[in-house]
């Protein structure tokens, strides 16, 4: 059976973006399952003593119920360099937690991390969803592999927009960040000269 997860960000013992979470998991239990009761992850997410203060990342592992909820300390990976790759028949449009797919990609002796080309347009990197900024206004392709919960948090704030974008249109900016439900806004500023094409 597919096994499917959510890493929700802990920020001082609560959990945050649940709402975007919940809908997530109970879509993907719906289109994967068929499951027709709703999950509620407030009724499931016990935060533990030791995991009270600072950044935790949650990480509920399901099938059509819950299986297992455990609580890391976080550490951000340091990605620095991505490189484009091609991969037309790539699908993660549900969070798997078998991520071969993604994670078969990245070349480390190239670069940290890959930025995925689907059918002509970027879509997202192996472990995150990407934001582009002209200096003014902040942009993301409207073809992502999966819809992150930050991703949507942020489209619905207004706080950046949607565009369909190719190789050749990032020349158009100057930087971008990688943002996912721990990393959020706070990812470093990264130039995109750090792209290798």
């Amino acid at each position: 059976m597919c096994r499917l997860f959510e890493t929700i960000r802990i920020f001082d013992g609560e959990p945050q973006n649940l709402g975007l979470h919940e809908k997530r998991l109970n879509a993907s239990r719906r289109k994967l399952f068929g499951s027709t009761g709703d999950i509620s992850l407030a009724e499931h997410i016990s935060v533990p003593e030791d995991s009270l203060t600072g950044v935790y990342r949650c990480r509920v592992i399901y099938e059509e119920s819950i299986i297992s909820i455990e609580f890391i300390p976080y550490r951000p990976a340091v990605i620095r360099t991505l490189k484009v790759v091609h991969a037309d028949d790539i699908d993660y449009s549900l969070k798997y937690l078998d991520r071969t797919c993604l994670t078969g990609l990245i070349d480390r002796g190239v670069a940290d991390d890959v930025l995925i080309v689907k059918n002509g347009f970027v879509t997202d990197t192996s472990y995150s969803n990407i934001v582009f900024t002209d200096g003014l206004r902040w942009i993301m392709p409207d073809t992502p592999l999966l819809r992150g919960t930050m991703r949507e948090k942020l489209l619905i704030e207004g706080t950046i927009r949607e565009e369909r974008l190719t190789v050749d249109d990032l020349g158009r900016f100057v930087g971008f960040r990688l943002i996912n439900a721990v990393l959020g806004c706070d990812a470093p500023l990264l130039p995109v000269s750090n792209i290798i094409r």
